[in-house]
C-alpha cells in the first residue's frame, strides 16, 4: 500500500449512522444556498420531511451548533464580507443578507448629541444626573441619565457599587446626582432587551467629554454589530492616524459602556487588551453579541 493510500484510508469510519449524515448535509446545503430567505427551523424541517424537534437534535448533535446558530454564522460571515471588502453601506448590507433592515444587523439604534465645550468645561455644572443600579447580563449596571438622554453606563460586581459610582461621578464632579431607579429602569430595558431595539424609537445618548473624546466615541458608534476594529482603525477614522495611543485613552474613558461599543475596539495585534470594566466582561459582551 503506498503512502497516499495510507493517508486516504481512515482508521475509523466516522460517518453518522442511518440517515443522519444526509439530513445534516441537506440542512447545511439549504442554509448556505438560501440564507437570504432566513429560513426558520419549521420551514427547513418541512422541506426535509422532518419534525423540527428531531431535526434540531440531529443537526446539533453532529454539527455542534443549532440550525439557527449556523444560519446566523453564515449570515454574519456574508455581512462582514459586504461591509469590509466590498464596502457596502449598512442598509444595503442588511437587505443583501436577507435581513429586514439595519435594525436586525446592528445592535442598538442610537441618536446622540454632544454637550457643548462650555458645558463640558463646567465639569457637569448645572446638570442633574439621575442614577440607579440594576441587574444586567454583565453584572450590576449603573445607569446615569440627564433630561436629554443616557449619559453613563458602567458595571460593577456585587460589593463594588460604591467604587463604580465614585468612578463615574468624578468625571462630572459639579453635577447634582439623584438616585432615581424609576427614571433609570426604562434605559435598562431599552438597552438589554432586544425586543425593544428599534429604529423608530432610537435610544437618546448624551456624550459628555472633550472634543477629541467625543469624536472617538462617535467613531465607535459606527462599528457594526459583530465586527471589531483596532485603535489604529479608529485613529484613521477620525483623521488622526498617528494618534492611536490617545485614541486608546479616550476609548478607556468612554462613559457609556456597551451602548457606545468600546468593547469592539482591539489592540493592533487583535488582542482584547484592557477594558475599564474588566476583560472578563469584555469577553462576555463579545460572546453575547456573537450569539445574538
Amino acid at each position: 500500500m503506498n503512502a497516499l493510500a495510507q493517508i486516504a484510508e481512515p482508521a475509523l469510519d466516522v460517518t453518522p449512522e442511518g440517515d443522519d449524515y444526509e439530513i445534516v448535509r441537506k440542512v447545511i446545503e439549504l442554509i448556505t444556498l438560501d440564507y437570504r430567505a432566513q429560513p426558520s427551523l419549521d420551514s427547513i424541517a418541512a422541506e426535509l420531511g422532518q419534525s423540527p424537534t428531531q431535526l434540531q437534535k440531529v443537526f446539533t448533535r453532529w454539527a455542534g451548533l443549532s440550525p439557527k446558530a449556523f444560519l446566523q454564522a453564515v449570515t454574519i460571515d456574508h455581512a462582514k464580507r459586504l461591509l469590509g471588502k466590498e464596502g457596502l453601506p449598512l442598509l444595503e448590507t442588511s437587505y443583501e443578507v436577507g435581513l429586514s433592515g439595519p435594525g436586525r444587523l446592528h445592535d442598538l439604534f442610537v441618536t446622540h448629541e454632544a454637550m457643548s465645550p462650555g458645558e463640558w468645561k463646567a465639569r457637569g455644572g448645572g446638570l442633574t444626573i439621575r442614577y440607579g443600579f440594576h441587574p444586567s447580563p454583565f453584572g450590576i449596571a449603573l445607569v446615569m441619565a440627564t433630561d436629554r438622554g443616557l449619559a453613563g453606563l458602567a458595571f460593577a460586581d456585587l460589593g463594588g457599587e460604591r467604587a463604580s459610582l465614585d468612578d463615574m461621578t468624578c468625571r462630572w464632579p459639579n453635577a447634582a446626582y439623584v438616585e432615581d431607579l424609576e427614571a433609570t429602569a426604562p434605559y435598562v430595558r431599552r438597552i438589554f432587551d432586544r425586543a425593544q431595539w428599534s429604529s423608530d424609537q432610537p435610544l437618546k445618548v448624551v456624550l459628555i467629554g472633550s472634543d477629541f473624546q467625543v469624536r472617538v466615541w462617535q467613531s465607535l458608534l459606527k462599528i457594526p454589530f459583530g465586527k471589531a476594529v483596532t485603535y489604529s482603525d479608529v485613529a484613521r477614522e477620525i483623521g488622526q492616524p498617528s494618534a492611536s495611543r490617545a485614541v486608546g485613552a479616550a476609548i478607556g474613558r468612554n462613559p457609556i459602556s456597551f451602548v457606545v461599543p468600546c468593547h469592539r475596539a482591539l489592540g493592533k495585534s487583535g488582542a482584547l487588551t484592557g477594558y475599564h470594566w474588566g476583560l472578563t466582561r469584555k469577553r462576555a459582551m463579545l460572546g453575547w453579541e456573537s450569539g445574538a
